[in-house]
């Protein structure tokens, strides 16, 4: 049977464990990044801007080559300076990219950083619990068994706030006058440049949605907005 202490220390530490992974992402992304300069694309995120009435949309420009976007725990927005190189080849739009930085702010405006330190801490939680019980059923294994549950929870929270960020940004691109276009091309893409669609890999493994399951999703939203797709 599983002790209140052991659960109650599980919790603590997938906080503190959270609380550190933070605090070095944001010593990481002090010393490697620089804030986006880019005239056309400062045009774009005006208009998103606009919409959310604040004076300008502050994007920094993480210095490494994979293609990526990402909002850190402060708040901040960034995209990789090998996403950039992209846009700068003409491989990506500025509105494209503005549809990322869209997404990104999705995480941020849904809070989606500190659910995932609460999910964190609960997936530890739970995993102290399933090793407790599968431990003593099929011993050797259990283990196993319990970081595969833990994972896959993991993994489905995940996907989640991926599609909650996506309908967000299609909102914000909507009211901008930009439209999803730009935001369903830019999934394409990014299935083509960095295997985001994920095939191959069960979708419930999956961290992020498979690319077809996004744009219908998206399409869906529109759907129910009663917009044109």
């Amino acid at each position: 049977m599983i002790k209140l202490p052991a659960l109650l220390l599980a919790i603590a530490y997938g906080l503190v464990l959270w609380a550190f992974s933070a605090w070095r992402l944001k010593r990481q992304m002090d010393s490697t990044s620089t804030p986006l300069r880019d005239p056309d694309l400062d045009r774009v995120l005006g208009r998103l801007a606009q919409v959310l009435d604040v004076p300008r949309i502050k994007v920094n420009v993480h210095e490494v080559e994979p293609v990526n976007g990402l909002a850190a725990p402060d708040g901040r927005i960034f995209i990789t300076r090998g996403f950039l190189r992209r846009y700068e080849a003409g491989d990506v739009t500025a509105e494209e990219m503005a549809s990322v930085v869209a997404h990104e702010l999705g995480h941020v405006a849904l809070g989606h950083a500190r659910r995932r330190l609460i999910d964190f801490s609960g997936q530890n939680a739970i995993r102290v619990v399933l090793m407790g019980v599968l431990g003593r059923v099929i011993p050797g294994i259990g283990l196993w068994l319990a970081n595969m549950v833990a994972s896959l929870v993991a993994a489905r929270l995940s996907r989640q706030d991926e599609y909650e960020a996506d309908a967000y940004a299609s909102a914000l691109l909507v009211k901008a006058g930009i439209g999803t276009a730009p935001q369903k091309e830019m999934f394409r893409k990014l299935s083509r440049l960095t295997g985001a669609g994920g095939r191959g890999a069960p979708a419930w493994l999956m961290s992020h949605p498979q690319t077809d399951d996004r744009i219908a999703a998206i399409e869906a939203n529109e759907a129910r907005w009663s917009l044109p797709t």
